[in-house]
């Protein structure tokens, strides 16, 4: 693996330090690394744990010369939105309080956290943009989700909440997922505005990771279908030296 990590390294930096090139005339290869941003509604089983969800990651990707990209990403999810949110029902008072350590009412909060990791692969269709090497995109990924409910408590500690007994509650579902995205991707001629924009589709296939869930004292073996459609937008660094657009001739 270090030696794979070493070698990306070093072709990045060839590329990005002894490569020039013209964006502007024709389409040509260079990697980049960018940024991403996204807002995803839930649908499938994932409606029934989450509300709406943001999502920020990075990328790294390698542009071909025949305008196909190809790469690795990587993001964080989180939502403030728990519609899964009887999970400690059963430990309640009658009033519907939880009690801390020192026999005082207890804050609690739930949350959503989650990651996602995939190869990706896409194709830019240069029929509208200022170059050849920008226009429409489409790409496809696969990868591996994973999400659970976050369990905080502000407070004074609750012991049986404490540590790694929290497991027992957070509902940590994982497994593959396959994504779709369409949209606009831009790659300036003077590499100063280099962004792309759309809708992504996700399809998650998972299953509840923990033994069994405290609060039911049942393994849950459920396959879950887990769905998230979502606008997608990022920022985009080309790793390349760019031609001066002047040349002067004594």
């Amino acid at each position: 693996m270090k030696k794979i990590l070493s070698l990306i390294f070093v072709l990045v930096f060839y590329t990005s330090v002894h490569a020039q090139y013209s964006i502007r005339d024709s389409s040509i290869s260079f990697p980049m690394i960018g940024a991403t941003f996204s807002y995803e509604f839930p649908a499938g089983d994932m409606a029934d744990r989450f509300g709406p969800n943001f999502s920020i990651g990075g990328a790294f990707q390698w542009k071909l010369k025949s305008n196909w990209l190809v790469g690795v990403e990587g993001n964080f999810l989180f939502s403030d939105v728990v519609r899964e949110n009887n999970i400690l029902d059963s430990y309640k008072t009658p009033d519907g309080y939880l009690i801390d350590g020192a026999g005082q009412f207890a804050s609690v909060t739930l949350s959503e956290r989650g990651m996602r990791f995939n190869l990706k692969a896409g194709k830019i269709f240069s029929f509208i943009g200022p170059n050849k090497n920008s226009g429409l995109l489409t790409s496809l990924g696969v990868g591996y989700l994973q999400h659970r409910i976050y369990i905080d408590t502000p407070g004074s500690p609750i012991p049986w909440l404490e540590g790694d007994k929290r497991r027992g509650f957070d509902r940590m579902s994982s497994g593959l997922f396959i994504n779709q995205f369409v949209g606009y991707i831009n790659f300036s001629n003077k590499r100063l505005v280099n962004f792309f924009a759309g809708f992504e589709f996700t399809e998650g296939f998972t299953k509840n990771q923990r033994d069994y869930n405290f609060d039911t004292g049942l393994k849950d073996n459920k396959n879950r279908t887990d769905i998230l459609i979502g606008f997608k937008a990022g920022w985009v660094f080309p790793l390349y030296k760019r031609v001066a657009d002047k040349f002067y001739i004594d």
